[in-house]
């Protein structure tokens, strides 16, 4: 038997990343001999192995042929006649096909990688290109180069490699990928340092129209130059996202961004650039979008929030006291103030990021409104509802603690103000 270490880890010693997981593969080996090392078998599909040590997952090298319709109806040969080069024809990327031989625990330094399909090359020009045909057996292997795409941000797709997404496109397949694939690929391309590279390749490929309608009209939709001189709702919910990266805020933060503006897409042609009411359509096709996606529920629920309140959290200066107390209300704010916050992130990457398209150095507007919302809800904790309870029923009138709790918190806001 001869052990490599593969993918990934290999891409990241070359780029001299950190790499939080090794994969390894077995040449040669069979399942028996690999139990008798003390390995731990794990895989259901094609044979894995836990080491008895490091923990570490090593995979017998194998073939695979597609024998269905998107992510699905693969059948996998593993027989230790198969080669390296076999194994690693099979990967995605050029550069995430390279392997280093493992001498017992130590790899071989990287003067001696093993790179078949140009990897190297490919690092070198910054380029995500296709390994082999085997490329198109996988749909959901467009989003993974999306997703890379998003994390080496300054790297290009290989023309080629795009025509071949085209043809899946063109083909049906992207619409047979199942939701939790497709929301597992595209919530960790969301984590990445550059989202909106993301939607780049989707979008020019015609991923994205298949995927998320809500998503892809954004693009060529204008707004108002005076509150957003980017215009295109599409550029500005891109810039958006990758300010919210750039923060390195939570992923619940992020769709919440990716998806404020999305009834912005569906306001009559005969009213743009204004977007009367785009706060309730907007709710309603984050719902619909996030369970086709089965995305998860704290996750969808701020971005319900966000796309409701979002305009309101960014004037309270300008509201009386009791409309910035219910708005503070819908937003559960003194139930769950650690959400709240949140939500104000996401409306700061909202307000922060506008840009002039070609002036990348011109700031958004300061978020100064996050202070207000703050300020309100201090105001707010700092009422004793539990003792304006107590004198409601004290004075016989239970029914008035809810109204009386109210007043007191609107109250508390005008005098903070």
């Amino acid at each position: 038997m001869k052990t490599y270490q593969v993918g990934g880890s290999v891409r990241d010693k070359l780029l001299g990343l950190p790499s939080m997981d090794r994969d390894y593969v077995v040449v040669g080996g069979t399942p028996e001999q690999m139990t008798s090392a003390g390995f731990v078998a794990v895989g259901k599909d094609f044979p894995v192995f836990l080491h008895p040590e490091t923990r570490e997952e090593y995979a017998l090298a194998r073939t695979e042929r597609k024998s269905g319709r998107g992510y699905s109806g693969f059948t996998f040969h593993t027989s230790p006649e198969v080669t390296l080069e076999e194994d690693l024809r099979r990967r995605d990327l050029t550069v995430n096909a390279m392997a280093l031989a493992v001498d017992g625990d130590v790899v071989d330094s990287a003067a001696n990688i093993i790179d078949p399909f140009g990897g190297q090359k490919d690092l070198q020009s910054k380029t995500l290109r296709h390994v082999s045909d085997a490329f198109a057996e996988d749909p959901l292997r467009v989003l993974r180069l999306a997703r890379f795409a998003a994390r080496f941000h300054e790297f290009s797709v290989a023309p080629e490699t795009m025509a071949l997404c085209k043809q899946l496109v063109a083909e049906g397949e992207i619409a047979h990928l199942v939701a939790e694939r497709v929301w597992q690929e595209l919530s960790r391309g969301l984590m990445e340092a550059m989202p909106s590279r993301m939607f780049d390749v989707l979008r020019e490929c015609g991923a994205l129209a298949v995927l998320a309608p809500e998503i892809d009209r954004l693009w060529g939709v204008p707004q108002k130059a005076k509150w957003h001189p980017e215009i295109d709702t599409g550029i500005h919910v891109m810039q958006a996202i990758d300010y919210a990266a750039n923060k390195r805020w939570p992923l619940a933060t992020r769709f919440a961004v990716l998806t404020h503006d999305l009834g912005k897409g569906t306001t009559p042609q005969e009213i743009l650039p204004a977007h009367h009411a785009h706060e309730l359509r907007s709710v309603e096709l984050v719902r619909a979008l996030s369970e086709r996606w089965r995305v998860q529920r704290d996750v969808a629920e701020l971005a319900r929030g966000v796309a409701a309140e979002h305009g309101n959290l960014g004037k309270l200066a300008e509201m009386k006291p009791s409309t910035v107390h219910d708005v503070l209300m819908r937003c559960d704010a003194i139930r769950r103030p650690e959400r709240f916050e949140q939500m104000l992130d996401a409306c700061e990457a909202d307000k922060s990021s506008r840009r002039a398209v070609g002036l990348p150095e011109s700031a958004g507007e300061p978020f100064v409104a996050r202070a207000d919302a703050m300020q309100a809800l201090a105001a707010m904790q700092s009422v004793d509802a539990g003792a304006i309870a107590k004198r409601c029923v004290t004075d016989g009138k239970p029914e008035r603690i809810h109204e009386a709790v109210r007043e007191a918190r609107i109250e508390a806001i005008r005098a903070g103000r």
